[in-house]
């Protein structure tokens, strides 16, 4: 079998062959982006009525785990309002200098995409309360007696902000988006016509028996179901006759260390350390250690699929297995073998 860890890896954000997915199957349009229609609609009624104003749209704000299309919509937002994306992200912000740099180089009608806004620094975030309500921004020049402020006027803009973690936004700052949208797992339905769609647009021949196990073992994400669809190119075309067919997505799948259920090695690892407990809480530090992961990566990344699938509950105490993680689960936690291509 394959590297145990080649799935989590592949979870992971900033992969480098992410900027080509990005742009060869992003959507630049809403007809094109399939999922999230309350999402959509709301965004579209906003749009619609921005235009007829002939006015920026108001701040928005989108939170959810990573990979379902919070940055696809900030472009499509740009594109429907006609306007030009500035795109960074929170930690890039170091200092009110670099965000005076970058607003005022917008212009009027602008979209700002701050991804990972949740980790702006208290002082920037100060920065962007004036820019956001009242399209100015004051700068502290100097120091001590001879320190004094320059207000600088800016051109109306729209932020859009991304955020994995809304919980760490102080309400000053989250109370200054107009529109605030959570994105949720998607259902694999759509997640189907996102592999046969991105299989087409990356010129990948497949069945739609491979796009739905595909589908079926994403976990709810857009993302996961482009990267699955290039790694099972390679296996069809090095170990099978070069067309994702529902065997070769099984097989491929399971040597990346997915299994039917859509988790990963570290999915079931994390399942295997609190089942352990028999029943009793186990702390986020406690999951970390054992697993060898950081707080932060298993909070953001892999818990909100395994609440969301009904394999983990939080309490005040610390992480519970459900029962269908010990049905699905509690007999069966090692290592799977990846069955033949052949």
């Amino acid at each position: 079998m394959g590297d145990p860890k080649a799935e989590d890896i592949l979870l992971r954000e900033g992969q480098p062959e992410d900027s080509t997915l990005d742009q060869t199957l992003r959507p630049k349009r809403f007809d094109d982006f399939i999922g999230q229609e309350r999402v959509k609609e709301n965004l579209l009624i906003y749009i619609k009525a921005a235009r007829g104003r002939k006015e920026p749209l108001d701040h928005i704000l989108f939170s959810g785990p990573p990979g379902l299309g919070k940055t696809t919509l900030a472009c499509i937002i740009a594109h429907e309002m006609g306007a030009e994306l500035k795109s960074t992200s929170g930690p890039a912000i170091e200092k009110a200098g670099d965000l005076a740099g970058l607003l005022t180089k917008l212009r009027e009608g602008d979209v700002l995409f701050i991804d990972e806004i949740h980790r702006i620094s208290a002082t920037v975030e100060e920065y962007l309360y004036s820019a956001m309500e009242d399209y100015v921004i004051d700068i502290i020049l100097d120091q001590g007696p001879s320190a004094r402020s320059v207000r600088i006027p800016l051109p109306r803009f729209t932020l859009v902000g991304s955020t994995t973690r809304e919980g760490l936004l102080t309400a000053p700052f989250r109370g200054r988006f107009g529109v605030v949208e959570r994105l949720d797992f998607y259902p694999w339905q759509d997640l189907f016509q996102i592999a046969l769609n991105s299989a087409k647009a990356l010129n990948i021949p497949i069945e739609e028996p491979g796009a739905e196990e595909i589908a079926k073992r994403s976990r709810g994400t857009p993302r996961l179901v482009n990267r699955f669809l290039r790694r099972l190119r390679d296996m069809a075309q090095v170990l099978a006759k070069g067309v994702i067919t529902k065997s070769v997505a099984e097989s491929g799948l399971d040597r990346l260390g997915v299994d039917q259920r859509g988790l990963g090695a570290m999915d079931r690892r994390i399942i295997e350390t609190i089942l352990r407990m028999r029943g009793q809480p186990v702390g986020l530090k406690t999951i970390a250690v054992t697993v060898g992961e950081e707080e932060d990566t298993i909070e953001d990344v892999y818990e909100p699929y395994l609440i969301q699938a009904g394999y983990l509950d939080k309490t005040p105490r610390g992480r519970i297995a459900t029962e269908a993680a010990i049905r699905d689960y509690g007999n069966d936690l090692g290592g799977r073998k990846a069955k033949s291509l052949f």
